[in-house]
């Protein structure tokens, strides 16, 4: 998949997001979500924050594909995620 960068506006929490595209005449719809992941939720929330981002992934629904890991603060990062799509013939279905 070739990428484009689309500003989204900042929110505060969880944010579902919904793209309709058309690419050679073909409409396709994209569903991503950002979600916050604190670093008090951690198992050790004062551990290396590489492995508290690794622990709240592993958890995570698989349905769901690792997209973006944004600029983390000092309370949480924002994570995008892309949902999971499978190739059937010509046709993208959403698994």
């Amino acid at each position: 998949m070739t990428h484009i960068a689309i500003p989204i506006p900042t929110g505060t929490g969880k944010q579902d997001i919904n793209i309709e595209v058309t690419i050679n005449n073909q409409k396709q719809s994209l569903h991503y979500k950002v979600e916050l992941f604190f670093w008090d939720e951690c198992q050790n929330p004062n551990g290396h924050r590489a492995d508290c981002i690794s622990e709240m992934l592993a958890k995570h629904d698989p349905n769901w594909t690792l997209y973006y890991i944004g600029a983390p603060t000092d309370k949480f990062v924002p994570i995008t995620f892309m949902e999971r799509r499978r190739e059937i013939g010509d046709m993208r279905r959403e698994i």
